[in-house]
């Protein structure tokens, strides 16, 4: 598994990252993940570059989000020697995150097997439903 890094300041401050994820850490985010109380939790900060040309969240920025998603709900699912991939996905679009908005994505591990994991979860931005998504992640081991 890619260990991930913790922020070391600024507004997810404790939170970690995986630096090693070009598209998710330098291109769309960085992305943040973190266990709290409630469990497993995923955020950013929307921005400019997330927006399309009606002033909301592209859908391939929300479907992006919930793919990394995926990953972090069902961190404590995957082997140490262990990578995953997506081998299933599915969403539907309930609103658009606006500039400056929280992004926030809680979920839950419907099942973990042998070499399947099945997931579910919800996007919210600033507390307003966005997305409701599910996929299944195939773990697969490093060579």
């Amino acid at each position: 598994m890619i260990k991930p890094a913790t922020i070391e300041s600024g507004e997810f401050k404790g939170w970690m990252t995986w630096p090693s994820e070009p598209f998710e850490h330098d291109v769309m985010g960085p992305l943040h993940f973190r266990i709290d109380e409630k469990g497993p939790v995923c955020a950013f900060r929307a921005e400019h570059r997330h927006m399309n040309s009606g002033g909301v969240m592209h859908g391939g920025c929300l479907m992006a989000f919930a793919d990394f998603s995926l990953f972090g709900i069902a961190h404590e699912h995957m082997k140490d020697d262990a990578y995953g991939l997506t081998v299933a996905f599915t969403s539907e679009f309930l609103d658009g995150p606006k500039v400056g908005e929280y992004v926030e994505t809680r979920g839950e591990v419907l099942r973990a097997g042998g070499s399947l994991i099945f997931v579910r979860g919800l996007i919210t931005s600033d507390g307003r439903p966005c997305m409701n998504f599910s996929g299944t992640i195939k773990r697969g081991r490093k060579k």
